[in-house]
Formats: structure tokens, sequence, C-alpha cells
């Protein structure tokens, strides 16, 4: 199916040819027609499926196609749980913006750096505004932004938005909000608490769930994404890691750990080891965060090594391999870790790590995402450690039972860490 299909304006398909799209993806097949009829969507489709132009396009040409109106009320609002998100969006925003005349202005607005930037930003009004919803409120507090004349909502990974810490500020915003509304809903995942908030505030939605989504709990991931499992004591991953990056010469490699301090002390290891590495996580200014990312997509760095902070909203076109150094502490979050390589039909390599201690966590995983990788052994590395189930489940933040994996009611370090990820994206 062509783009040209779709109902778009010209100005749009010459902006979504230059982007790189030379066909619609499926999501964005079935979402563009129904945001640009008016309907209300639900859209589960997996990350790197193109869903961010699926529903910037038509929020775009509805935008263009009304008559101006005095001060640039917006009427478009896109809402993300994260600041590198944010700008990714606003990004591709105004990129696909470019060729409509009058162009729609497009504002980018986030915690963790100066507000009076973008108190100036939209001094003058503003068509699109993305934003993180602490941020948003805060410019409403100063006065800069009123949310009373936005025609189309969109979510975007709407469950990170629900997470503990985001639920009481959506909800503030969305009281802000005119009810009579159009309301976008997409994310990778739909947990229990995101299906309540959209049978709430959606209208007859046009349901659209792409067949290669990977549910929150189960189903493989896509075929892009060639996923291995190599055993390894814990005190030999770095060297492992180092040994499997030479010997096939991967190009560029985003390593998942679990805390801040892994990050600093595994990319310092690597960086000693004559390859060019870094780290990426919360505890960086929002500064350095951004010049990782910049100087990783133009492949000026081998290896980031990074929290879940960039487990979602994180694109970087032709990513090569991801490794789960640390096993993610939720099988939904290994969606998300895996699917910042296979992005866009490219394909993909995943290898996690696993040692006697995280053995039964792992299985867990597996079961719920509907797989089963065969466990191997590197020449070299073999695990002299046996492996214990009892070990498994006892680790942090587990709930019993479950081999390591986190259980849904949050513990209080869940509620603690959350709390301090919230003050740190509300700057």
């Amino acid at each position: 199916m062509p783009f040209q299909s779709l109902g778009l304006v010209p100005a749009l398909l010459r902006a979504a040819t230059e982007f790189g799209f030379s066909e619609p993806t499926p999501i964005q097949a079935q979402a563009i027609p129904a945001v640009l009829q008016g309907s209300d969507v639900l859209a589960t489709a997996r990350t790197g499926s193109g869903k961010t132009a699926a529903f910037v396009l038509p929020v775009l040409q509805r935008q263009f196609l009304q008559p101006a109106r005095a001060g640039r009320r917006i009427r478009g609002l896109i809402l993300v749980p994260t600041r590198e998100l944010a700008a990714q969006v606003g990004e591709v925003a105004r990129s696909l913006a470019q060729h409509l005349e009058p162009r729609p202005k497009v504002a980018v607005a986030f915690g963790g750096v100066s507000i009076n930037p973008q108190l100036m930003e939209l001094r003058g009004g503003a068509d699109v505004v993305v934003g993180t919803p602490g941020r948003l409120l805060d410019l409403v507090a100063h006065n800069a932004l009123k949310l009373d004349g936005v025609q189309t909502l969109v979510l975007d990974e709407a469950d990170r938005l629900l997470d503990l810490g985001f639920a009481d500020e959506l909800q503030q915003l969305l009281r802000l909000l005119p009810v009579a509304r159009q309301n976008l809903f997409f994310s990778a995942t739909f947990p229990p608490g995101v299906q309540a908030l959209a049978s709430d505030l959606l209208k007859d939605p046009i349901r659209i769930e792409v067949e290669d989504h990977a549910e929150a709990t189960k189903g493989p991931l896509p075929a892009p994404v060639l996923q291995r499992a190599i055993l390894v004591d814990p005190e030999r991953r770095t060297t492992l890691l180092r040994h499997l990056i030479k010997e096939h010469q991967w190009e560029r490699v985003l390593v998942f750990v679990a805390t801040q301090y892994a990050a600093e002390r595994v990319a310092a290891k690597l960086h000693h080891g004559d390859l060019y590495a870094t780290s990426f996580h919360g505890g960086l200014s929002q500064g350095a965060r951004q010049q990782a990312l910049k100087e990783f997509k133009e492949k000026r760095w081998d290896v980031v090594v990074t929290t879940d902070l960039a487990a979602r909203g994180i694109d970087i076109a032709q990513l090569p391999v991801v490794v789960n150094y640390d096993l993610p502490r939720s099988a939904v979050d290994h969606v998300h870790r895996i699917g910042r390589t296979g992005r866009a039909g490219e394909s993909g390599l995943a290898v996690s790590f696993i040692s006697a201690g995280t053995e039964a966590h792992w299985r867990l995983i597996e079961k719920r995402q509907g797989m089963s990788l065969p466990s191997e052994t590197i020449p070299g590395f073999e695990p002299m450690q046996a492996a214990s189930d009892a070990a498994a489940s006892h680790a942090p933040g587990a709930a019993p039972g479950t081999g390591g994996v986190k259980g849904k009611r949050p513990s209080k370090k869940d509620k603690l860490r959350a709390a301090a990820a919230l003050a740190e994206k509300r700057g």
C-alpha cells in the first residue's frame, strides 16, 4: 500500500519520503486514515514499528487543514513519559512539518533543563506541543500554556505515563482539556491500568493491534530480532562482552545494566579495554545525555552502557546489537529493551547474559514471552557456578515464586525509585 492511498496532503507525502518512508508500516497504514477521519484510536504496536509517524502525520494534517486562529492556541497535545522521547517526537514532528505552508509550530517541553527557553518558545503560541506531564503543568502554572483549545490528545507510551508518579499529573492535565476532543493512545504494551484509562476516555475507539506486537506478558518477539542466551559467571561478563564485541566486530552496542553505578563501572572497564564506551543514565545532566545519544547515533561511540532509561522511546537507526548485561526486572521491560534493535524492519541481535543466580529469572521471562532459547556457552568463558533456583528467587525486588521477576505490587524501593525519577523529570 503506497502512502498516497492514506489521504495525506502532498507536502506531508514529500516529507515522509525525505524522512525515509518508502511505504507505510502496518501501524501507519491502519492508524493514519483512522486519525484523519477524527476517530479515537487505541493502537498497540511494538517499538520500532513506526508508530510515531502514525500519529504525527495525521495530527499535523488536521492542524494544517483547519483555519489559523489568533494567538496560535494549542490544538494538538502529545504527552510522553521521558525527556528523550519528547525531544525525539518533537524532532520527527518538525521534520515532517517542514513543507507545510503555513508551517505548524511545534514546541517541545520537558524537565531537567531551564524552563526559560521553553517559556520564550511558547510566547507566540504553538500549534502542537510535545511534552512530559510535569513540565507541562509547570508551564501552565507560569501562564505560558493554555490547554482549553486542544482538539487532539496523544498519549505516546501510554503504559509508562501511568507508572507510579505519573498518574496524578496526567489526571491534572486531563482536567485542563476540553471534554470534546479526539483521543489517541499508542503503546507497545497495554497493561490493566492503561486499559482502564482508555475505557474512561476513549469514545468508540478504532482498535489497532499490529500482528507482530509482543504482548506484555507473552508472545514471541518479531522475527527481525535474533536472540541469544549465554551462560556466564557474573564476574566474567565484562570480559565476555569485550570478547564478543571484538570477535564479531559489532560496530554499535547498547548494553543494559541494573543501576547507574553499574553503567559507570562497566563503561569505564570497556573504555580501558580499548573500546569507545560511555554511560547513559538518569544521574547525568540533560545536556550530557543528549550529547551521548547524539554521538552514539553518529557512530562516535562503540558502546553505550545504560539503565532502563533507554529501554523506551529511544530511536537509534540501524542499531545492530542490544546486550542484557543485567537481566530486566520484568518481562515487559525485556520487550522494550529488545525493541531498541530490529527497528523498522531492520534485523537485530539481542544477547542476554545468564548466570547461576539469574537462570530461574530468565526462564520465567522466556515463559512470559512464549519463547524458549537454547543456552549457549562461549569457549573460554564456561560458567563455574552451579544453577541455583533458590538464589534467583530471592533477588532484590522479586515476588515470591517468580524466579526473580518483579511482581505486580510495587515495593517500598519501587516507590522511592519512582519518586526520585519523577523529581528528576520535573527538573
